[in-house]
């Protein structure tokens, strides 16, 4: 399960940007095509953010759909898997969304 070491950076990316404040909420963005399981990546998080400034930190997570265009008649469309093809036949595609991770945002305790 690669996503507990995701979830992992996830703590340390997260836990070194708050330099030692409470963080209360992390969003994070991850795309349909990346290979991540959301569901994994929230189980995971609660257990790896214990006994950190993550602890007790509310984990919200947003999908972003696969998208892709194709080099050959320069259609934009989504796409549900890297096998899709266009509706002209071709599948020389560019994929413009949908393989992200990203830590789009958190909320940290005011510094006391």
């Amino acid at each position: 399960m690669h996503e507990l070491g995701i979830s992992r950076n996830i703590v340390a990316i997260v836990g070194e940007a708050a330099k030692g404040r409470r963080v209360r909420r992390v969003t994070l963005e991850i795309g349909t095509l990346s290979g991540i399981m959301p569901d994994a990546i929230l189980f995971c998080f609660d257990a790896v953010a214990q006994g950190t400034s993550l602890a007790g930190a509310t984990l919200e997570i947003r999908e972003i759909k696969g998208r892709a265009r194709c080099l050959t008649c320069q259609a934009e469309f989504e796409i549900a898997s890297f096998l899709t093809a266009c509706e002209c036949g071709s599948r020389r595609l560019a994929h413009i969304a949908g393989e992200e991770l990203n830590v789009k945002s958190m909320e940290l305790d005011e510094v006391a």
